[in-house]
This record gives C-alpha cells, structure tokens and sequence, in this order.
C-alpha cells in the first residue's frame, strides 16, 4: 500500500480525521459549504509524523516513559517531552517526503506566504478540542522555511501543555497523529474568535465576536483587548469596543511583529454592526452543517470573511432533547440524589424506568422538566418555596429564569396543588407501626424478587425485569410511604420555624433529631464500628488488612488467628450494606459486594481511632442530648403566654420527627437493594454474550440502554465495538463537564447565587444543614477509598451519597459542594450531631488539604483561618 503524504484540503473531510487531524478535516469540510470561503492550501498527513516518529527509535521508549507519568508531574513532564521535541526537530526529511511537500508547494504558490499549523488527530473534537495545545507559524515564506516548520508542528505534539492536557484526560501519546496544514496566507484588516454559542452562560441563541485589528494573533494570545460584540435575534444587542494599542502584522521577510495602532483608531471598533450580523449568520450556516456550537476563527479581507479555523465548544452542557421548540427549564437530578458525575449508558436508563417522573438526558446527567410546575402561579410558589427549603441556590436559579418576562408563559391553575413532594394532604398519625410495616412490605418484595429473578436468562429475564421495574415503582409511589417521608421533613420545618419564633432558637430541630431511631444510613455508620471491635483484638488481622491491594482478602482471612470472626464480621455487614457505592444511582458502579477492599481504609482508621463500643455509646449520647434538648424546649415553651398549648404541639411534632425522620433514608436503600439485584441479573446475561462472542467484554454492557441491551439479547448480533468505543467516548468528555443545577432549553446553565452578606469578608458561603460551630484540620478527600481520617478532621468533598456515611462517625464537621437541607449527607450530620455546611461552590478548589478551617453549621459559612 503506498502512503499518501501529501492531500489537498478539498478532497478532505471528518471521515479522514485518522489521516489529516482534526484541524485539517474541519477545514476541508468547511471549504465545502455554500458561502463559507476558506484560504487554501494541503495538509501533509500523519502517515508522514509516523514514518518521520519511526526514524528515531528510542522516541518509543520516551513515549513509554511519557505515560507513566503523573498530570502534576510538572518536572519530569517538561524534561521528557522537551527531549521528543528535540528528537523529532532532529529528523531530516526524507527527499520523497520533502518532494511532496514541494510539489504541492508549487501547485497553490511556491513564492506565496504560509500559514503552518498542526492539525492532531485528537484534536479540535466534540468531545475534547486540544485548542492552542499544539503550534501555528504564520507568514512563513519558501520551500525550507516551510519545511523546518513542519518539523517543528510534528514536534509540538509533545509540548509541555499538550502533554499535560492529553495525561488529563486520558488520551495515549502513542495513538495521537499529527498532521500538519499548510495554508495559504491571508493578510486581514481585522480578525477575531466568533463563538456561536455564549461560552459562558451556554446560551445557544446568543452569539458573541470578539474583534481586533490584524491577524488574530494579538487577541488570541491575549496581546490586546479585544471589541465584543453580542448578537441576539440577528441584531448587534451590546458591544463593547476596546482601545486596541497594538496589532500584529506579517512582515515582508517572512514571520510577524506588533506594531502600534494610530492613536485615532485606537478606540474604533474593529467591525461595523453590519458586518457582525453579517459574521453570525456565517457562522449559523457553519454551526447547522457541523451540527453543535462552534468556535471561529475568522478574518476580515476586503470586507469579506475568510473562515480559517472552526471547532466544538466542548465546554457547553448538552441540552436535554425537548418534542417540541417551545421554552423548557430543566431541573438537575444528581443534586438531588447527591450524584453529580455523568452516569453510563445502561445507568441512565435504567434510572430512567425505574424514576416516579420523566427524565431527561444531557452531559450523561438526568434532568427532570419542571416548566409546567412553574407555568401557574400558585404551583410556581408553591414550587420555589419547596426549592428554597432544600437549596436555596436552586431556587436562585429558577428565579433568574423566571424573572425574564415570557421565557416561560403563564398558565392557569387548572387544578388543586398539592403539598411539597406530592404527597396528599391526609394527616398521617404519630405510630411508630406506619414506619415498620412499611419496611418489612418493602423488604418482603425485595426477597421476593432476588427468589424470582433467579433462574430467568435470555428475553425472559428482560420480560421480567420489565414487569419489576412497574413492581418497584409502585413501592416508590405508595403514598403511604410518600406521606411518611413528608411528615418527617415538614416536621423538621416545622419546629425550625416555630421555635425560632418562639424562642429564638436557630436550627433547633437538629439537636432534637440527634440519633432518631431507625434510619438504616446513619446505622450503616455505626453498624462498621461494631465491626472494627471485632477486628481490633487481632493484631495480625488489622496488619494485614493493611496490605491488601485487591478483593479476594475475604478468603485469606482464616488462615489467621482471629481471622474467621473478622470475616464472618465483614460478611455480615456486606450483606446489609453491601449493595452500596459511591455513585450508587449509577447502577453500573462497583458495589461494595463486589469491591470490598473500598471498605478498608475507613474500617481501619475505626480499628485506629475509636475504643470498643463506639457506636453504642455516640448512639445513646445523641438520644440523650435529644432528649435533654426536648426538655429543655418544652420548659421554656410552658413559660410563655399560651404557653400548654405551644408545648404540646411542639411535642406532638417532635415525636412526630422522631418517629419518621429516619424513614426518610430507607426508600432509597429499597432502591439501591433493587438495583444489585437487577444488575447481578444483567451482569450474568453479559458473561452469556461475551461467552456467545456478542459482547468484546462484560462491562460493555454498561455502555449500552437497557433497551439496546434487551434487543441484543433478543437478536444476538454481535455488538458494534466502534459504538462502544464511542460512548467510552462520550463518557470520558462528560466527566469533564460541570452540570448545572438549572439548565434552560436555549442551553443557558444556571448554578444560582447566595443573596447574603451576614458571614465574615473572605468566608465561603454556603447552606446551613447541621448546627454547631467546630474548628479542625479540613481532608479534602474525593475517593472514599483513599480517605485516612484523624479524631477532629473535618471532611471537605464534592458531594456525599449514603455510601459516605462510615466516614461521618470519624469526624468532626462536613462541607460539600453539592447537598441541600434534606440530602443524605444533611441528615445524616444532623443525626450525627456534626457541623455542617453544604452547596459550598467550589469548595475542594478554595479549601487545601491540611488547612485548619472553622465551619459554622448554623450560620452557613466556613473560614479558612490562619
């Protein structure tokens, strides 16, 4: 097979990414529509960086040592890769390769000016767009010149940053080509970035330009200040011209210089509004035939636009897919669920048949559509002040949306609303009986449905988990459990607001919530304690547990003295908890069952840290401090005006908290016990496929729906690896993204902001869950599996689920980025008695591990001291 070296960008376009890099088939497929002109010029391929990478041998052993190295291994990344560049900067093109390099030299102008710029495989992507990662040489002037720079872009694929960005997110240096674009110069009045999406808010009926005279290079280097111009509705609706003092020009010799602009147009905008108009509906056309919002590179030539680079914003959230066009607001699940990572293919699906309401999919995140809850005035208030109960940052949102008059049109209140949640307004009584009978109905289905599942395979397996997931539904919905969860939540309101009235007590209700009776997270806490008191009498245990590095330590324990008990320990509480995870909405996510060693490090540090009966004694030490606190209310409440009635009403409300608060964590530990039960199903149905040679590997049915996975069975086609390869993909580029708590149909991300000027300058802010006041060592931690705790550290992380809640009992505080007043995290601090402060915005970014911090879980904010 001969190699093509050499292609006119004509003739490419995203088909031949693999052979000419993303910059050079965005081009090439720009050049193809009708209006858009684009300077031309060839593109010599990756076929020549591999023959030219095989020349030096040892750049493979470099390449290897490359990819072992860590992102924040600045050091070592900049040795290593300077010493490729140097290698490859050192290769003599061979004559057949430079003579095609030459030749086509002469077809677009041997004596005329270049652009060289790199054009990676992995680069200028959906999914990840490697921008300013690799080298561009303007106005470079004959034949060796041009081949030098060449050498040169082949070598920038191993620049330091570029490097770092492909470490970052996983890209091998070995399966990245770079090809180089060899372009014809143009030689502008103005040039400029036109992004036909805003980058910052996502709005994708905004377009912005940014605009300075000369080449492009002096704004995009960040030289000068550009004019931004914003564009709405075809028509200019704010600018902002800047004072350009200098611009870049080519200068004759080849190369380019900045050179000052006259003072008189210093201040003149580098575009008139026609011509911006006239820029945005080119790049609406780019945007409709590429299919997603892009970044421009643009410039003005005799009051025509010459397009000379184009690629994905891939920083935007995706938009939920809407059936019609009218406005939508969407709600994000995972922060509510405590969950904010992208789910996989099979995950989101599932989550999707088995949720009591419609989701929808964006970024690999749910999204429910509250539009019509918001379209009536009393369920719109009723709404907002739901949201403002949980998290004010999402009711900020929701009203930055609402405020804009018609986003979304009022509508009639067609029919009654109904309280918070859903729940009916029949009064519920204060009988401990409603919380166990609704969890032994719960626990009954749950056996009932391991026993049924057990032995179905193939389409009858998918038949059944069908008529299942209706079954786990309607325990979802009873509304018997519905109103239970609700009576202990509008209890808890209940008493914060009363009492603050009152008495003047802030926060009063999560002292009297301290160790409620029944709730099954803030048990799994302490269930782990009782597991270290039997581990820790056996020092040859504890040792080496210390050692394990995988999941089979379960069948090595015997063979040690005292090792049967730690086992027989640790299984059992497997078999209570072990259907819980990090990220345990994700159905796809490794359980504990099945990573037990996830367990080690908190489970070690409880062995470390506390004395035998721990968890009895925090137990009853809560129970009485609540007991204390409920004393102590209802005396001073017996003192004031009225005073027998407020008592007794109070107390009705605190024995109401009591009783159903901790119900509030069981529903989604049904859930989740449902969910190990569906996927061993799953997972033994794709050991079948793989075992058919269906499926490449059991995981990759994680990366298909469940419906998809349903017709595979069904059908037993094999499984297109390229589709595979592609969510793998799309999963990796959503890791990245930051979803929004609020997010619009014109793709506007909205994240809220706090009205509040009650904390100390400097302090971070954030939402007030779990009274108290403490001061420690913060442990910004983000992998449960890598958590070492001391008495009196204080847990600074992303986001808690249940899975987190062995940590709670080792420390002495939490602050998240993410929760709200009735998330696990929050009630489960309350029940703990532990300070607390949550939907702290970047708050594992602001805070460094090590720091002392004072977190003040009344007020809703955290110092960072000195």
């Amino acid at each position: 097979m001969i190699e093509q070296y050499v292609v006119d960008l004509r003739e490419v376009d995203q088909s031949r990414v693999a052979l000419v890099g993303g910059k050079a088939a965005n081009l090439g497929g720009l050049s193809r529509i009708d209006g858009i002109r684009v300077p031309a010029g060839f593109c010599v391929t990756t076929a020549a960086f591999r023959r030219i990478v095989a020349e030096g041998p040892a750049i493979g052993g470099l390449l290897d040592q490359l990819s072992r190295l860590r992102p924040d291994d600045r050091e070592a990344i900049g040795a290593l890769s300077a010493e490729v560049r140097k290698r490859i900067e050192g290769i003599a093109i061979p004559d057949d390769l430079a003579a095609a390099i030459t030749g086509a030299l002469l077809v677009h102008g041997e004596q005329s000016a270049y652009a060289v710029r790199s054009s990676a495989t992995a680069e200028d992507m959906p999914t990840a767009s490697f921008a300013g990662q690799q080298d561009t040489y303007l106005n470079i002037l004959g034949p060796a010149a041009i081949l030098a720079h060449v050498s040169r872009c082949w070598a920038s694929l191993f620049t330091e940053r570029a490097v770092t960005y492909r470490l970052r997110n996983g890209f091998d240096h070995r399966k990245v080509g770079m090809a180089v674009v060899v372009q014809q110069m143009v030689f502008p009045r103005s040039a400029g970035v036109l992004f036909t999406a805003d980058p910052v808010t996502g709005n994708r009926k905004v377009a912005t330009v940014d605009a300075s005279f000369g080449l492009g290079e002096a704004l995009v280097s960040g030289r000068v200040n550009p004019d931004v111009f914003t564009v709405r509705d075809g028509a200019v609706v704010a600018r902002a011209v800047a004072a350009k003092q200098v611009a870049v020009h080519a200068v004759p010799g080849g190369g380019t210089q900045e050179v000052p602009i006259d003072p008189q147009r210093q201040e003149q905008p580098a575009l008139t509004d026609a011509q911006v108009v006239r820029l945005v509906r080119l790049g609406r056309r780019i945007e409709a035939q590429v299919g997603c919002p892009q970044d421009i590179e643009w410039c003005l030539v005799d009051d025509d636009f010459q397009i000379v680079q184009s690629r994905p914003i891939t920083t935007l959230f995706p938009i939920p897919t809407a059936p019609d066009q009218e406005n939508h607001i969407y709600l994000s699940v995972g922060h509510q669920q405590m969950m904010t990572d992208p789910m996989k293919p099979l995950g989101l699906s599932m989550w999707q048949l088995t949720a009591m309401a419609p989701m929808h999919e964006a970024g690999g995140r749910l999204f429910v559509d509250a539009t019509r809850m918001l379209a009536a005035p009393a369920s719109r208030a009723n709404f907002l002040e739901m949201a403002g109960r949980i998290d004010p940052l999402t009711r900020d949102a929701l009203e930055t949306v609402l405020d804009r008059p018609d986003f979304v049109p009022a509508l009639p209140d067609s029919e009654p609303v109904r309280p918070p949640g859903g729940a009916t307004s029949t009064p519920i009584e204060n009988d401990p009986a409603i919380v166990t009978g609704l969890i032994e109905r719960s626990e009954a289905s749950i056996a009932a449905l391991r026993h049924d599942i057990d032995t179905l395979t193939g389409p009858a397996l998918f038949d059944f988990l069908l008529e299942a997931f209706a079954e786990h539904k309607r325990n979802l919905g009873d509304p018997l459990s519905m109103q239970a969860i609700m009576a202990g939540m509008q209890a808890t309101w209940w008493l914060n607001d009363r009492l603050s009235e009152w008495l003047g007590e802030k926060n009063a209700a999560d002292t009297l919530t301290l160790s409620a009776p029944g709730n099954i997270t803030s048990e799994m806490g302490l269930a782990l304690l009782d597991v270290a008191d039997v581990i820790r009498p056996y020092p040859e245990v504890v040792e080496f547990l210390r050692g394990v590095e995988d999941d089979d330590f379960l069948d090595e324990l015997p063979k040690l003295a005292g090792g049967t008990e730690a086992r027989d320990a640790i299984e059992a509480y497997l078999d209570r908890y072990g259907m819980r995870c990090v990220g345990e909405i994700d159905i796809t996510r490794p359980r504990w069952r099945e990573r037990p060693a996830t367990l080690l490090p908190v489970l070690l540090d409880n062995v470390a840290n506390f004395a035998p009966g721990a968890a009895q004694r925090r137990f009853e030490q809560g129970r009485q401090e609540a007991e204390k606190k409920t004393q102590e209310v209802l005396t001073r409440l017996r003192a004031l005006p009225d005073g027998e009635q407020k008592a007794d009403e109070t107390k009705r409300m605190i024995d109401r908290v009591r009783i159903f608060v901790g119900y509030r964590e069981y529903p989604k530990y049904g859930i989740i016990s449902r969910y190990f039960v569906y996927k061993q199903a799953l997972l033994r149905e794709a050991e079948r496929l793989v075992r058919a040679n269906v499926l490449r590997e059991r995981e990759d049915a994680f990366y298909l729906t469940f419906q998809e996975l349903h017709d595979v069975v069904r059908s037993k086609q094999v499984v297109d690896d390229t589709l595979i390869q592609q969510r793998k993909d799309a999963f990796r580029s959503y890791q990245a993204l930051t979803p929004p708590r609020v997010l619009t149909s014109d793709g506007e991300a909205l994240t809220g902001a706090y009205r509040r000027d009650d904390a100390p300058a400097g302090a971070l802010i954030g939402l007030p869950v779990s009274a108290g006041t403490v001061e420690g060592r913060a442990r910004v931690i983000l992998d449960i599996a890598q958590a070492h705790l001391e008495p009196g550290d204080i847990l600074v992380t992303a986001h808690t689920d249940p899975s987190w809640t062995p940590l709670f009992v080792a420390i002495a505080g939490l602050v998240t980025e993410v929760g709200g007043l009735m998330t696990h995290g929050a009630v489960i601090a309350r029940e703990y008695g532990l300070p607390a402060v949550v939907s702290v915005v970047d708050a594992t970014r602001l805070i460094s591990d090590g720091q002392r911090i004072r977190v003040h879980g009344s007020d809703g904010y955290v110092e960072i001291l000195q």
